[in-house]
């Protein structure tokens, strides 16, 4: 039986990976795979988030009657992601590689402390409330990130 855990957590990991190339490029002042890459990590963390705002979190919500608690933070938090993954882009954008590399590291300490907390607090609370509903929850985050998560 598939996990939100586990699936969310693989797309967790596929988000960082792309991250990290970004920022390696950009390290090295190679623009063009650097803002290559910061646009496939915007896509790809965005994504992430409609899945949790849109599916995930509603879910949870109906099953708990949970509207203000861990799932109103997670949103708060995504929504100060995107503010630094705006400024991200527009310093891959500007060619500028102290304040992409200064946004990039301010963002990856705030993705591992959210990730963190979905991962150990909120996807298991997701997985106890709605095990059941686990693989038509998952459904769309498996076909796009290709995960095969048992």
């Amino acid at each position: 039986m598939v996990s939100v855990k586990s699936v969310m957590a693989s797309d967790h990991k596929r988000c960082d990976n792309i991250f990290a190339e970004a920022e390696a490029a950009a390290a090295k002042n190679d623009w063009q795979t650097a803002l290559k890459s910061a646009r496939l990590f915007t896509d790809a963390i965005l994504f992430h988030f409609s899945h949790e705002e849109e599916t995930l979190f509603p879910a949870f919500e109906a099953k708990t009657g949970m509207q203000g608690g861990p799932t109103m933070m997670m949103r708060q938090e995504h929504a100060q992601m995107r503010e630094l993954i705006d400024d991200l882009l527009q310093a891959a954008e500007d060619k500028n590689q102290d304040r992409y590399l200064g946004i990039s590291e301010t963002l990856l300490i705030f993705m591992q402390q959210h990730n963190m907390k979905e991962e150990q607090i909120l996807y298991p609370m997701i997985d106890h409330e709605c095990g059941t509903d686990a693989d038509n929850l998952t459904s769309n985050m498996r076909a796009i990130t290709n995960t095969n998560v048992a």
